[in-house]
C-alpha cells in the first residue's frame, strides 16, 4: 500500500468488510500481512529487529502495528482508533419459546440510535467458539444473506407513532429469525460446517446488509454502518502504511482499539494494557532504561482518531456556533474544557501545522457551552501513557445511526494528514515546545 493514491474505494471495503470488531481486526491483519508484517502472539515469545514490521492482537477484536527503531529509541509517532460501533448483541443463539417465531434475545452495545435498525434486513456476524479435540478454536462467521428483521409496530395500532416513541429495547427491538421451529445455532453450525452440539459459545451482534455507497449530486458523500469509527482506523492505517521509517531512533504505531462505544474497560479497549504491555515489550528487547522510556514518550505524538459531529443541516442550533464542522472542510481538531479531549494548544498545535505541511485543512470542533459532549481514547489512554495526544476525527451525520454519512473529501485529508503525521520528526526539547521536521 506504500505510495499508493488513497482510494475511497478502499475504505468503503473495510467498511463493509467490519461487520463486527473481529472482522474489523481481520480486516486490518490482511492489510498489515499484504505489506509484510509478521504476527507476534502476545503468548509466544518475541524476536525483534530493527526496523522490522510487526502486528499483534488481543482478544481477535484489537488490534496493534508497530515498525521498529533502527537506533537507539528516541520516540513514537502513534495514531488509535476503535474497531466496534453500537449495534445489537445476541445473548443466546437458541431464542425463547416463541410458538410462532423463531427468536434469539439480543441486547443494547452502545448508544445506538434505536429506530434506525427497524424494518431493514440483518444478518449477524461475530465468532463461534467451537469444541475440537484439543479444546476450543474460534471461527469468524458472517452469512451473506439476511437472517433477521427487527418488525415496527404499524401504525394502525399507535396512530401516535410520527410525534415521537420512546423505545423499549427489550419490548419493541427484539429480531425475528424465522418460523418457530429452527434455531440461530443450527443455521450457523451448517454455514461453519460444524455440529450444532459442538457450538460451546458466540460472540455474536447483529449487523446491517447495506454497502457503503457514494451518496450526494457529484457523490462528494458516503453513506454506510459502522462510519465511527472505521473511518479513522482505515485512514489512520493507510498513513501508517506510508510511514517510510526514515528517522534514526523513531518508532511507529497504529492501534485499533475495542469496546470504546461501552467505555474502553475491557482487556481489549484503551483503558486495557495492551498498548501499555507492546511497548514495555519493546523497550526491555531493546534494553531501554525507564529514563530512556520517559524521554521517549515525551519525544512523542499520539493521534486519537474517532470521528465527530457535523453541524446538522435541519438542526444548526445544536451545534456551537463559533465552531461550525463542515462535511468536506477537513479534519477535525477537538477540544474540550474537561478534558473529555485531550487536545491542548501544545499538541493540537503541532498537529495543525502538520496537517497544512500536508496541504490539509483543519477544523476546530467544540461542543456548546450548555452540552458537556463525550469522551473517547486519548483521555483513558492518558491514564496510563505518557506520550503527548491530541484528538481529532471527521465529521459526519447520523453518528450512531445503522447507517451514517460522511464526506469521501475528508477521508482523503485525514489519510494524507497521518502519511505526514509519519514521516514528520518530532521532538520536545524542552516542556511545552514542539521541534518538527517540518
Amino acid at each position: 500500500m506504500q505510495n499508493n493514491t488513497f482510494s475511497v474505494e478502499g475504505l468503503f471495503d473495510f467498511l463493509n468488510a467490519g461487520v463486527s470488531a473481529f472482522h474489523s481486526t481481520a480486516a486490518a491483519v490482511k492489510l498489515l500481512e499484504e505489506n509484510g508484517y509478521q504476527n507476534c502472539p502476545e503468548s509466544a515469545a518475541w524476536e525483534l529487529v530493527p526496523g522490522g514490521r510487526y502486528y499483534t492482537t488481543r482478544n481477535g477484536s484489537a488490534v496493534l502495528a508497530w515498525r521498529m527503531p533502527k537506533g537507539e529509541l528516541t520516540g513514537w509517532h502513534v495514531t488509535a482508533s476503535h474497531s466496534d460501533s453500537p449495534t445489537w448483541r445476541i445473548k443466546q443463539l437458541d431464542g425463547g419459546k416463541d410458538a410462532v417465531f423463531a427468536k434469539a434475545e439480543t441486547e443494547g452495545y452502545g448508544g445506538m440510535i434505536m429506530p434506525t435498525w427497524l424494518d431493514r434486513p440483518l444478518s449477524v456476524a461475530g465468532r463461534i467458539l467451537v469444541r475440537t479435540e484439543n479444546g476450543i478454536r474460534s471461527l469468524l462467521l458472517h452469512p451473506d444473506r439476511a437472517l433477521a428483521v427487527i418488525p415496527n409496530l404499524c401504525i394502525h395500532f399507535n396512530h401516535d407513532l410520527n410525534n415521537g416513541m420512546k423505545y423499549n429495547p427489550q419490548v419493541d427491538l427484539q429480531p425475528i429469525f424465522g418460523e418457530a421451529g429452527s434455531t440461530l445455532r443450527d443455521a450457523l453450525a451448517e454455514e461453519a460446517g460444524v455440529k450444532a452440539e459442538d457450538i460451546v459459545d458466540a460472540d455474536l451482534v447483529l449487523c446491517t446488509r447495506e454497502k457503503a455507497e457514494r451518496v450526494g449530486l457529484k457523490g462528494e458523500y458516503f453513506m454506510s454502518g459502522r462510519i465511527d469509527d472505521l473511518e479513522c482506523a482505515y485512514t489512520t492505517l493507510w498513513g501508517f502504511l506510508q510511514g517510510r521509517g526514515e528517522e534514526e531512533g523513531r518508532g511507529d504505531m497504529w492501534v485499533m482499539f475495542d469496546n470504546e462505544e461501552v467505555g474502553s474497560s475491557s482487556r481489549q479497549g484503551a483503558q486495557g494494557t495492551l498498548m501499555a504491555n507492546v511497548l514495555a515489550r519493546i523497550e526491555e528487547k531493546l534494553g531501554v532504561t525507564r529514563e530512556q522510556s520517559i524521554r521517549a514518550c515525551t519525544n512523542s505524538l499520539l493521534l486519537s482518531a474517532d470521528n465527530g459531529h457535523a453541524t446538522h443541516p435541519n438542526h444548526p442550533e445544536k451545534s456551537d456556533p463559533a465552531n461550525v464542522a463542515v462535511m468536506g472542510g477537513g479534519v477535525l481538531l477537538k477540544y474540550n474544557a474537561r478534558q473529555t479531549y485531550t487536545t491542548s494548544g501544545f499538541t493540537g498545535a503541532a498537529f495543525a501545522e502538520i496537517c497544512k505541511k500536508a496541504g490539509v485543512p483543519v477544523q476546530v470542533a467544540a461542543n456548546r457551552a450548555d452540552v458537556p459532549g463525550g469522551s473517547t481514547l486519548g483521555n483513558l489512554l492518558g491514564h496510563q501513557i505518557l506520550i503527548p495526544m491530541v484528538d481529532i476525527g471527521l465529521a459526519q451525520l447520523a453518528m450512531h445511526s445503522a447507517m451514517e454519512t460522511a464526506s469521501c473529501k475528508d477521508a482523503e485529508y485525514m489519510a494524507k494528514a497521518v502519511a505526514e503525521f509519519y514521516n514528520t520528526p518530532i521532538s520536545q526539547p524542552v516542556d511545552g515546545e514542539w521541534k518538527l521536521g517540518l
